[in-house]
């Protein structure tokens, strides 16, 4: 059968830019998927599709379409013989409606076919099924992708004509549509959705197209019609990458080591709010730059979603790049106008600095006991004297009374920049300010490092805090929300997790793994419930079990992301290591053990003696050397006195790796042990030795990591 390329577009006004991308993704494969459903396209041509998106279109060109999909055969089950048939094989009335439901009739019976089903005959009824059109396909996948589209938030609108169109007096997307071009080569496929009939004409840029409407001849041409006529890049992702170079362009211009602030995500956005972008290089006054960059960057970002401009040392410049969507002969009004427009935000940051510098850190407090954290834990006056308790106690075991007092300190004014005009005005910036404000108030720098850290990291691949103090304060910090929330029973649940548990959980991991603290999981725990007095029930060791068990689960999946097999994080996490700097050190050990020839009959036998013990009483691992009488046990019990104090002696050193090695070398006696020794004796004297010797094995062989988890 021949195919011809398909075009579809649905022309709307302005889509959200932040969500265009995934809109424009959506509408292309739900098109094709339905395609698909209808046999009108071949699944192998997926990855040929071409998915366009801009601010006021989202567009599909979907490969070799199917003017009408190839009839098919179809075979349907009715129902048992002995339910459609009679005794005499006539057919029942029964069987007649049914018939009758699939648009056929009692002529037909001659012809169903009879055939087991399971045990019992049943009739089928054979046809041939005659191949959707292209019009009935496409009209059936438009009408579901625009449907399943993942729009952020639907309005409703009026249509054109209102009333007079019967049924289409109003419609919901997400934002009005007022186009809709289906193309199957360069015919028009006479679909309709959201009271729009396809046609062949759309709108190309509100003020630099061509021409208007403009006309696409044939499937093929669009891209390069809509460019040409209509002004506009149709490809969201040719025009990111177009902004990409631009942008780039543009810096190199300005000179001096220039470079635009990273952002994808302020990129896509951007990609999401022109058709056909052109840079331009604006600046404003040097003396804002006396204010923190981070704020002016955020502002320049998030209100105006400009470029800054960084130089070669990555510091702000006065100079910022503006992705405009008009092309005029004279740039110097569009330029004037946006550096009009960040003037006031800019003052407006520098004066929110000057005002929250007039008074420190300190002085602000007392007013964290009038800030609500939680209707069930109290104040961030409240916080912070937990945190402070936590910190301190960190702190003294990690580097004594020189850095518990530092971080005490650092804890106490840790919230304080919540109080500030700057962070109200910009809540991504707390923590920061407050790093400012610190040396401002000629606090040390490691106490403004701590203020500024604290929250960090803040989300998969954020750095840890910068030092000792921060460290400790940042662990601190989330460790009470940990505690505290599971405390009051306030746990994450599937996909929410509205104090972001999940991210404290792998913070703290990250801290104690990272920077290797001798920190006992457990034992911090306890200490951060005790901070919390009597705003925690009495009894909580269910809910420190569930964070427990919360934490290693977090752990194990970041190691599993990191390329550690299951068998390797069960192995060592089954023991629940306490210390999580040490776990690194165990995997490694693990899979230098797993490598091993002798690897595989160790985990099997310590997984048999593992599932011996545990039918036995508990047992004194303590053998008696008088009641060795089998020949395979005294020399279990001999290699063990060579190979058990080595490998202690290498487990204490912290040596995980040797340790596990060295036990290759009993692989021969256990073997053997199992082949000739009878463990459950019937002389009581005799089992209890051996479970005894088994029970110093199990013990000295599960030290590092659980091996019966690598047993296959």
């Amino acid at each position: 059968m021949s195919t011809q390329n398909l075009l579809v577009e649905l022309f709307v006004e302005e889509l959200p830019p932040k969500a265009l991308k995934k809109l424009g993704e959506a509408f292309a494969s739900g098109i094709f998927d339905g395609l698909e459903k209808h046999q009108l396209v071949r699944r192998a041509d997926a990855d040929k599709l071409q998915a366009f998106a801009s601010p006021r279109r989202l567009a599909v060109w979907v490969p070799d379409v199917l003017g009408t999909a190839a009839d098919r055969a179809s075979s349907q089950k009715l129902m048992p013989a002995s339910v459609g048939l009679d005794a005499s094989g006539n057919a029942t009335s029964a069987l007649l409606k049914k018939l009758q439901s699939l648009g056929a009739d009692a002529s037909a019976v001659a012809g169903l076919r009879r055939a087991l089903d399971g045990k019992a005959e049943a009739l089928f009824f054979d046809s041939m099924v005659k191949g959707a059109t292209l019009t009935e396909g496409l009209q059936a996948a438009l009408s579901e992708a625009v449907a399943r589209l993942p729009i952020p938030k639907v309005m409703t609108y009026q249509l054109e004509g209102g009333c007079e169109l019967p049924g289409w007096s109003s419609v919901q997307f997400v934002r009005p549509a007022h186009g809709l071009v289906a193309l199957h080569g360069s015919n028009i496929v006479p679909v309709e959705v959201l009271g729009l009939k396809a046609g062949n004409c759309t709108q190309g840029h509100r003020s630099e197209a061509r021409v208007s409407p403009v006309v696409i001849a044939n499937a093929d041409s669009y891209a390069a019609t809509m460019e040409v006529d209509g002004a506009v890049i149709a490809s969201f992702a040719r025009r990111r990458a177009d902004i990409e170079h631009q942008l780039a362009h543009a810096a190199a211009k300005v000179g001096g080591g220039c470079r635009p602030i990273e952002d994808e995500a302020l990129l896509d956005e951007v990609t999401g709010l022109v058709e056909r972008p052109n840079v331009m290089v604006c600046e404003f006054e040097r003396q804002f730059l006396d204010v923190p960059q981070e704020c002016l960057i955020l502002t320049m970002k998030a209100n105006q979603k400009y470029f800054p401009l960084l130089d070669a040392s990555g510091r702000l410049t006065n100079q910022f790049l503006v992705v405009s969507n008009i092309s005029p002969d004279d740039a110097s009004q569009v330029i004037g106008g946006n550096e009009r427009v960040v003037r006031p935000r800019l003052a407006d940051a520098k004066f929110f600095f000057d005002q929250d510098r007039k008074k420190t850190l300190a002085s602000r407090v007392a007013a964290l006991d009038k800030v609500v954290y939680h209707n069930k834990l109290g104040s961030q006056g409240d916080r912070t004297a937990r945190v402070r308790a936590i910190a301190t106690a960190i702190g003294r075991q990690l580097g004594g009374d020189v850095l518990a007092a530092q971080a005490d300190q650092a804890a106490l004014l840790a919230k304080t920049d919540l109080l500030t005009d700057m962070v109200g005005e910009f809540p991504e910036l707390q923590g920061i300010m407050g790093g400012y404000y610190a040396r401002h108030d000629g606090l040390s720098e490691d106490i403004a490092f701590a203020i500024e850290d604290h929250y960090k990291p803040r989300f998969a691949g954020d750095e840890l805090p910068r030092n000792r103090v921060g460290i400790v304060v940042a662990l601190a910090d989330k460790l009470e929300t940990l505690v505290g929330m599971f405390g009051i029973g306030s746990l994450p649940t599937g996909d929410k997790d509205p104090f972001a548990l999940r991210r404290h959980a792998l913070g703290a991991i990250r801290m104690l793994d990272e920077a290797d603290l001798a920190l006992d999981l457990a034992a911090l725990l306890r200490v951060a419930y005790a901070a919390f007095g009597d705003k925690l029930p009495a009894d909580c060791a269910s809910a420190l079990d569930a964070l427990l068990q919360f934490i290693y689960d977090r752990l194990a999946g970041s190691l599993r992301e990191q390329g550690f097999s299951v068998q390797e994080v069960d192995a060592v996490l089954a023991l629940k290591p306490q210390r999580l700097g040490d776990v690194p050190k165990r995997l490694a050990a693990v899979r230098a053990f797993a490598a091993l020839p002798e690897a595989p009959a160790l985990a099997a036998a310590n997984k048999r003696i593992g599932n011996i013990l545990k039918k036995t009483p508990p047992v004194d691992p303590h053998v008696s050397q008088v009641l060795l009488q089998e020949t395979a046990e005294i020399a279990l019990f001999t290699a063990m006195k060579s190979v058990l104090p080595q490998a202690d002696a290498m487990f204490v050193g912290g040596d995980y790796t040797g340790s596990l090695q060295s036990l290759a070398a009993l692989r021969a006696p256990v073997d053997a042990f199992f082949e000739g020794v009878m463990v459950n004796a019937e002389q009581l004297d005799l089992r209890l030795n051996r479970q005894g010797l088994l029970q110093t094995l199990h013990n000295a062989m599960n030290r590092v990591a659980d091996l019966a988890k690598l047993a296959a």
